[in-house]
Formats: structure tokens, sequence, C-alpha cells
């Protein structure tokens, strides 16, 4: 019985959804205990992606936050602003709501620069530790003095197949989510199609413009917190550029390159994904 009542204690009861405005509620998944781990999915998908990090974070004694961005999954879906200032804002609301201190928050592709954006504007707060995995920044899209990843005109063609045929833009997209098209097995690719169509076509092309259009390079510079950056070597939406770009633009950072994975490093390379978060957090 003594065991049993010892159980029930690690067992906390949070609210799945964190209203952040007036009719926007985001979806929240809070378990475990100890050091907190803010988890933020990239595009299109939610907090579900990270199925096989939870159980790995909470085994090894830390309290994860996966926050599914309005829009995504299971979050509202308002229409108006999507950019990289909305959704920090809504974090920022949850972290406060849930009184998470000294945090290690962990952005994956467009939720890696969203995390950047997010430590530069609020100097951390909240945040002692950062992660970038697969992230888009500095910069998604080429510019003049940027020569790197995708063409803007790349993006306005994804923009454009979204409101022609939203399936189909998933398909093509998974296509190029791993090093190879076999790389992830038919399964996990449909679990991930299934997740990417939660999200609502209006979030999905907003999300689309503001990773097309906004510059993250000067954010870099005020990054004052250690950060671990994870990038796949292979990666075709976030090239490895893009990584030694972050690397080089971020004091107090660390670069762990992930040789045989694309953009799906969380997947593909699962526990060295994991052992290096785990590792980092810990320290």
């Amino acid at each position: 019985m003594k065991k049993q009542k010892e159980k029930i204690k690690v067992v906390r009861a949070w609210a799945e959804y964190i209203k952040v405005e007036p009719n926007v509620r985001l979806h929240i998944t809070d378990a475990g205990e100890g050091k907190p781990i803010v988890l933020l999915h990239g595009w299109p998908l939610s907090d579900e992606m990270f199925e096989y990090q939870y159980n790995d974070l909470i085994i090894n004694n830390f309290r994860v936050i996966g926050i599914t961005l309005r829009g995504f999954g299971k979050s509202d879906k308002p229409y108006g602003a999507y950019d990289y200032n909305v959704h920090v804002a809504d974090i920022n609301k949850v972290l406060r709501k849930l009184e998470i201190k000294d945090a290690v928050m962990l952005g994956f592709s467009m939720g890696g620069a969203i995390a950047v954006r997010y430590v530069s504007e609020f100097d951390g707060a909240h945040v002692s530790k950062l992660v970038l995995a697969g992230a888009a920044a500095p910069i998604w899209t080429q510019r003049d003095d940027f020569q790197y990843n995708l063409p803007k005109k790349a993006v306005d063609e994804l923009i454009k197949l979204n409101y022609q045929d939203r399936p189909k833009l998933l398909s093509d997209f998974a296509k190029i989510f791993s090093a190879t098209e076999t790389s992830l097995n038919e399964g996990i690719g449909n679990w991930l199609n299934g997740i990417g169509l939660s999200a609502s076509s209006y979030a999905t092309a907003q999300c689309l413009i503001a990773l097309r259009d906004t510059d993250l390079r000067s954010d870099l510079t005020k990054i004052a917190v250690p950060t671990l950056i994870m990038h796949g070597k292979k990666d075709k939406i976030c090239s490895f550029d893009l990584a030694e770009q972050m690397k080089a633009g971020i004091a107090h950072s660390r670069l762990v390159a992930f040789e045989n994975s694309g953009h799906s490093l969380f997947l593909e390379e699962t526990h060295k994904f994991n052992t290096e978060l785990i590792k980092f957090a810990g320290k």
C-alpha cells in the first residue's frame, strides 16, 4: 500500500488546454517531475511529434511541457496574425501560467526559429538553456547577403499548393523530410501525415509566410544562454549550412551533427537525439 501511495504522489493533474487570449487555447502536454524541458514543434506538426522523446525524458526525471502552437494539432485555430512574435507571446503566457523556471527550451524546425525569437525577445525569461534541432534559422530563405537554403520562389510554390491541394503539399514534404524516402517506415510516415492534416490550412500558409520572410540574424547575437545545436547532415528542408550559421552567430553554442539524418533527426537517430538532449539538459 505504501508503494502505491508513493506512486500517486508523482502524478500531477494539469490543464490540457491553456487560454492565451479570448477564444484561443493551446494544447499542452505536461508530464513528469523534475527539471522542466519545453518542446516546440515544427511546421505543420504539433506537440504529438515528440512521442518518442516524452517517455525517455520522463524516465530520466524531467518534467516535459509540449506546447502546440495556435493553428496546429489540437490547439485552437483562429484567423489573424501568425508571425513569430504572436507565437512567442503565446509561449510566454503558457510558461508564466505554469510557473516554469530555468527550463531547457527545445525548438524543432520552425519551432527552433520561434525559440530563437523567444529567447531574444524575452531575454531568456523562464529559460536557462536552448536546444535548436533542425532549426529554420537564422533565415529559411535566400537573400542577396545570405545564399543558403531555399529560394523564396520555392516557398511561394508551397503556399500556392497549400490552397490548391494541401494533402499533396504534405505528401511532397514527406518525400524530403528524411535522409531518403525510405528512412522512415510507412507507419511513421502515415502518423506524421495525420498530424500535419490536423493543422488549419490558414495557419499552414501563414507560417510558411513567416518562415519565408523572417530574418533572425540579429536575434542570434542576443542569445546569452548555453545553446546546443543538433542538425542532420542530409537535411533537405533546413540545410546543414544553417546549423553552421547558427553556430557562428550564437555565443556559447555547440553543434552536434547527425551524420545519418535528414530533417527528421528526432526519428532517424532517436537514441542519439534523446541522449544528447538529456546530457545537455542535465548538466
